[in-house]
């Protein structure tokens, strides 16, 4: 019994050394905080439940097995969003990592490696749920196609082409944002100052001529979320709510400047930008009060 124990011990132990990680696959895939921390503790329990005494690279192992547990998931969404007919796919945001500008802690700077922004997540949300896998375990965390194959029952070389695609979309749609805070916290700064000012013609020259607004209400609220594109119509909306200027604080959003509107204190939307070339590319809003709450968004302010 005490062996089993002392056992137990060591294989949570290396598994801990390995959970920042598989939280890092876990959220690339699936876009949310909670599910992907229902996920890593699904594949200890699975650890803990088999031998792996022969297992080479437990860490490799461990990836492909969170891999495994993210696609049944994506894969239920898919169906229950089929069954719904729900169509707030184009409107939904994913679950943003929020920090303040002073501090990073180390496990979210490891998940945020390599710079994921929303805007990604939002890309790779429309990827099917094996091309979703085969792009983050290979071309994120470097895992092999022979390694990815047997998880989505295809061979390695359907594998490939399954990645393939994935990558022309993400190329296609989500171009290399700006990743220096400095440069993004003048534009963001700049985007405040117009907004509280009213100034149209401000916000236009901060915006990209293609510029996309997304916000994400929740189910609660569906009926304000909304989808807006070009830089006249996203100019128009922020003007809208200048109101919400005076009460906006400065925080890192996925690694990268954004806005939290606190009203009263009290945590309203936050918001994350993409910047390419010194223009925002992309607004992404969450105004979902269920998710602002397990986000703890209101912890920032304090």
């Amino acid at each position: 019994m005490d062996q089993n124990r002392s056992e137990q011990a060591a294989l949570a132990a290396v598994f801990e050394e390995h959970r920042p990680r598989l939280n890092a696959v876990a959220y690339r895939m699936l876009g949310s905080l909670g599910e992907s921390e229902d996920a890593v503790q699904e594949a200890w329990l699975r650890l803990s439940r088999s031998d792996v005494a022969e297992v080479r690279n437990l860490g490799g192992w461990l990836t492909t097995v969170v891999g495994r547990i993210c696609l049944d998931l994506l894969r239920s969404r898919q169906s229950r969003r089929e069954d719904s007919l729900d169509v707030s796919l184009e409107t939904h945001v994913p679950d943003p990592v929020l920090s303040r500008l002073d501090t990073v802690d180390p496990e979210q700077e490891v998940l945020l490696a390599d710079s994921v922004g929303l805007a990604l997540l939002v890309v790779l949300d429309t990827l099917a749920p094996a091309e979703r896998l085969a792009f983050v375990l290979h071309d994120m965390f470097a895992v092999p196609f022979e390694d990815i194959a047997p998880v989505v029952e295809r061979s390695a070389a359907a594998t490939r082409q399954l990645a393939s695609r994935a990558r022309r979309r993400v190329q296609g749609s989500a171009p290399a944002p700006e990743t220096d805070v400095a440069k993004q916290r003048e534009v963001v700064d700049a985007w405040m100052a117009a907004t509280r000012a009213g100034d149209f013609e401000a916000l236009l020259e901060l915006l990209d001529p293609d510029v996309v607004l997304r916000a994400d209400s929740g189910d609660l609220v569906s009926g304000l979320s909304k989808l807006v594109r070009g830089a006249a119509s996203v100019a128009g909306q922020a003007a809208m709510f200048a109101s919400l200027a005076d009460v906006q604080t400065v925080v890192l959003v996925n690694g990268l400047p954004g806005l939290i509107a606190a009203p009263g204190g009290k945590v309203f939307s936050v918001g994350a930008f993409t910047v390419v070339d010194g223009r925002i590319t992309e607004i992404n809003i969450i105004a979902d009060p269920e998710r602002l709450r397990r986000l703890d968004a209101e912890a920032l302010l304090a």
